[in-house]
């Protein structure tokens, strides 16, 4: 539970000489998030830590026939052996509450798919999901850290747009059990040859805000999963960083620059591969 277990755990890791840069809370596959997103807002820990985003794992080929986990009867065969598991729920309710709770989603296995049952599997997840939430195609679990951290969503402060769509009968909301990802029939060596980054230069900018909204629109338009780096503002001795997760962008000037660094607008584009480098760097140098 989460005053038995969950707080204890999360101060202890909040109390190590050391602090940890990210916590990584891998929960059960019928487990909600909400009820553990909302546990942050506990006054032990409220102050202290804050939910970076929610990532929720599908299983692209299963989905996309129309099933909700690899094994249905190993589903059955979890929920007979753990007592605080979900026993009612069907699992396409469970699903999409799931996806209803996400800040990202990534859909693994996704080798297995043709392009016409990906975009399609995209395009259904899109419309189950919030405004704004990205869907990022993976293949063996095979992800960059810096796509997965530093969302800075602050879930915990948006709990009324998380909301589940379904009536859920648990005798224990709050699961925080590990559980490994169904086994992959190919095992094929992925590096994370499925993404690219690059970075795009250009003189001052004039106005931070109006600067924003172009980053803005240019990550919607060139489906950009993260946009990090700083500009020069004309008139400002301060570096303005940037960080954007999907259309999402954050600003704030951070330091001065310093008498060896140009001032000049560095930003680091990444994206899945195929992203139109010379179309995203027009954008951005206007």
């Amino acid at each position: 539970t989460v005053a038995d277990d969950f707080i204890p755990t999360m101060e202890k890791l909040l109390s190590r000489e050391t602090l940890p840069d990210h916590i990584v809370i891998e929960t059960s596959g019928l487990a909600l998030p909400q009820p553990l997103v909302q546990a942050f807002n506990w006054p032990e820990i409220r102050t202290r830590v804050t939910v970076d985003g929610v990532v929720t794992v599908v299983d692209g080929k299963a989905v996309s026939e129309g099933r909700f986990a690899h094994s249905v009867e190993a589903v059955d065969a979890q929920r007979r052996q753990d007592g605080n598991l979900d026993h009612e729920t069907p699992l396409s309710e469970l699903f999409e509450d799931q996806i209803a709770c996400a800040d990202m989603i990534v859909v693994n296995k996704s080798d297995l798919l043709e392009t016409a049952e990906a975009d399609a599997l995209a395009t259904k997840l899109k419309t189950g999901a919030r405004a704004g939430v990205q869907v990022v195609r993976a293949t063996m679990g095979a992800l960059p850290a810096d796509i997965l951290l530093g969302q800075g969503v602050g879930a915990e402060d948006d709990m009324a747009a998380r909301a589940a769509h379904h009536h859920h009968h648990h005798d224990d909301d709050d699961h925080d059990d590990d559980h490994d990802d169904h086994d992959h029939d190919h095992h094929h060596h992925h590096d994370h040859d499925d993404f690219e980054s690059f970075v795009v230069s250009r003189a001052e900018i004039a106005d931070p805000n109006a600067f924003a909204e172009q980053v803005a629109a240019v990550i919607r338009t060139h489906d950009i999963l993260r946009l990090k780096g700083f500009a020069a503002v004309a008139g400002k001795p301060l570096r303005l960083t940037l960080q954007a997760v999907g259309p999402r962008v954050d600003s704030y000037f951070d330091r001065p620059f310093s008498a060896q660094e140009p001032r000049e607008t560095r930003l680091v584009v990444i994206g899945q591969t195929g992203l139109d480098r010379a179309a995203i760097a027009a954008a951005l140098q206007v």
